[in-house]
């Protein structure tokens, strides 16, 4: 993962300050492009621990078309807490709950679930019902009977609700590229805000999880991974765990394995998947922006 620290050396040296929506301040730049095969190894950080369970959960989510947090925070996967609980606290049926309070109404009370949990038309909606087009399933229909097309695409950033989202998608959308042998799959995303420290590995994993699903599913192997970052930013108070993992050396990168029987996008569950030989350095903790 020399791509990850060779970009986070970039941004440190290179990137200006800006202020931001969160109020914490960032170090920025406009453009950047890493490139992972997937031949390779799976690109999971090992300059840190990755929590690759909550990867694998959230991009589950996504297919299965939900906007709720509940099925999330049923599996301990606390990746979209912040938000909704952000919302609620503005609200007048907040009574002082804390975090952990929160979530266990969530996870408990369906009722509350449904009102509180729900995060609009995010990814899920968008992926599987963009004004009524499953464009995941369409996708993988074109990769099957017309390999060659450039309209493999699926768009999350719809303008027409993303004020309803309680976050904007920062991975806006994505392509497929099928090998002129019809051998190989390759996946580019472009991602418009790149939160270099938190989101950014997960975005890494999350994709070439899915490039590796799709690729089955579509009888190809998977290639390549290309991430292309709009704004690429390192919060000011993410810079000294930054720092931290550029002293670290990369270790060798795990292998993701993947029930060779699943053929269908939907039929994937959390126990078809097993990361192997995945040793990293330790995790370091950073605080999200909202």
């Amino acid at each position: 993962m020399k791509q990850y620290l060779d970009m986070c050396k970039f941004v440190l040296e290179n990137g200006e300050e800006r202020s931001d929506r969160t109020g914490t301040g960032t170090i920025s730049i406009f453009g950047y492009q890493t490139r992972y095969n997937l031949e390779e190894g799976f690109p999971l950080l090992t300059t840190k621990k990755v929590f690759f369970k909550g990867i694998l959960y959230e991009l589950l989510w996504f297919i299965t078309g939900s906007t709720n947090i509940q099925p999330l925070v049923k599996n301990n996967v606390k990746i979209w807490n912040d938000w909704p609980y952000d919302k609620f606290k503005k609200s007048q049926d907040f009574n002082g709950e804390t975090m952990e309070e929160f979530i266990e109404r969530i996870k408990n009370d369906d009722e509350f679930a449904s009102v509180w949990g729900e995060l609009g038309p995010v990814y899920g909606k968008q992926w599987r019902d963009f004004f009524g087009v499953d464009q995941l399933k369409n996708l993988i229909d074109q990769i099957k009977n017309n390999p060659f097309s450039r309209r493999h695409l699926l768009v999350a950033f719809n303008p027409a609700q993303v004020e309803d989202m309680a976050l904007p998608p920062c991975h806006a959308f994505f392509q497929f590229y099928v090998s002129a042998d019809n051998k190989k799959l390759s996946l580019q995303l472009y991602q418009r805000s790149a939160d270099v420290f938190l989101g950014v590995p997960f975005n890494i994993a999350s994709y070439a999880t899915l490039l590796m699903m799709v690729a089955q599913v579509c009888d190809l192997q998977p290639y390549e991974f290309v991430h292309t970052l709009g704004d690429v930013h390192i919060y000011k108070d993410h810079i000294e765990q930054i720092k931290l993992q550029l002293t670290r050396e990369p270790r060798k990168l795990p292998t993701l394995k993947i029930n060779p029987n699943i053929k269908n996008i939907e039929d994937f569950c959390y126990e078809d998947f097993e990361i192997c030989d995945y040793d990293p350095h330790p995790a370091i903790k950073g605080k999200v922006s909202v």
